[in-house]
């Protein structure tokens, strides 16, 4: 039962490295670009660590459509909370609302029809 959870506790890992892989230069903007996209390379390279294994052991829970849903539910959550924290942005109403969308699309995944 654990190991079924495993899978989510890794892409949740993997989620806080790819969001500031992807957006953490953001606050770096004077940074010059060959040497942000170096150091994004680097932080997605630790991203893959956990997101592989992710995939592969959450494979014999879910089905691949399962698993991108699981990690895009995370990728919203991670970022939304880097985001607020880290850039210094506001969230809105309207973000709620396509989140509260998406949420319809879990439904529908996971449902056994």
């Amino acid at each position: 039962m654990i190991r079924q959870f495993l899978p989510i506790i890794l892409l949740t890992v993997s989620n806080i490295f790819m969001t500031f892989a992807w957006y953490g230069h953001l606050k770096f903007k004077s940074t010059a670009l060959w040497i942000v996209i170096l150091v994004s390379w680097g932080i997605a390279l630790l991203e893959y660590c956990f997101q592989v294994p992710a995939n592969r052991i959450g494979h014999e829970y879910y089905s691949a459509a399962q698993l991108k849903t699981i990690q895009e539910v995370i990728t919203l959550i991670v970022f939304s909370v880097f985001s607020v924290l880290y850039l210094k942005e506001e969230f809105r109403w309207n973000y709620l609302v396509g989140f509260v969308f998406i949420i319809f699309a879990v439904f529908f995944i996971f449902k056994k029809w």
